[in-house]
């Protein structure tokens, strides 16, 4: 039986492996690895600084738009009002006016108001003859009355919502029940 050297499966057991000598030369040596390695820790430090710098420039812009958001935010509520303001002074600027002129111009500038609120999301609770809420109504006292009991019977002061939040309760009179 003739042994195949080249396969290593009928190669003798007992011969010492060879290393090729070139194999061993293409390695890089432990100091090469090293620079090499510090080089990329020096990379990935120098990224980790870049983003930390870009985060706290992120925290810092969203910071001032908040505080501008926080400043400026009423600007068009404002803007809204100014019309309203203009018609009050106009109407007291004229010396020679009815009382119906004033009520005519009070009606006007009312409307003006009532149009700005609606425009910044302003709306009015009035909640007469309604179940009482006690998440928008403000119950100043109970009566008696016909209505059915815990209904709204008399508005003292119209709330109001913004956003659908509750900027302002409506005060009112609350019906007592029949038996009470």
């Amino acid at each position: 039986m003739t042994e195949d050297i080249n396969n290593p499966s009928t190669a003798p057991q007992d011969q010492p492996e060879t290393i090729n000598t070139s194999q061993v030369d293409s390695l890089p040596s432990l100091e090469e690895q090293l620079r090499d390695l510090e080089l990329k820790a020096t990379e990935h430090h120098d990224a980790w600084l870049r983003a930390k710098a870009e985060t706290e420039n992120v925290r810092r812009r969203a910071q001032e738009d908040i505080a501008k958001a926080h400043k400026f935010g009423i600007e068009k509520f404002a803007g809204e009002l100014l019309a309203v303001k203009d018609s009050l002074e106009a109407a007291l600027a004229s010396d020679k006016q009815t009382v119906e002129d004033l009520r005519s111009g009070v009606e006007l500038t009312l409307k003006q108001l009532i149009s700005a609120f609606d425009r910044s999301g302003l709306k009015e609770i009035n909640p007469a003859g309604e179940k009482f809420d006690p998440h928008q109504h403000q119950a100043m006292g109970m009566v008696e009355a016909e209505q059915e009991a815990n209904t709204v019977v008399h508005v003292l002061q119209k709330g109001y919502l913004i956003a659908e939040r509750v900027l302002r309760p409506a005060l009112v009179m609350v019906a007592k029940g029949k038996d009470a």
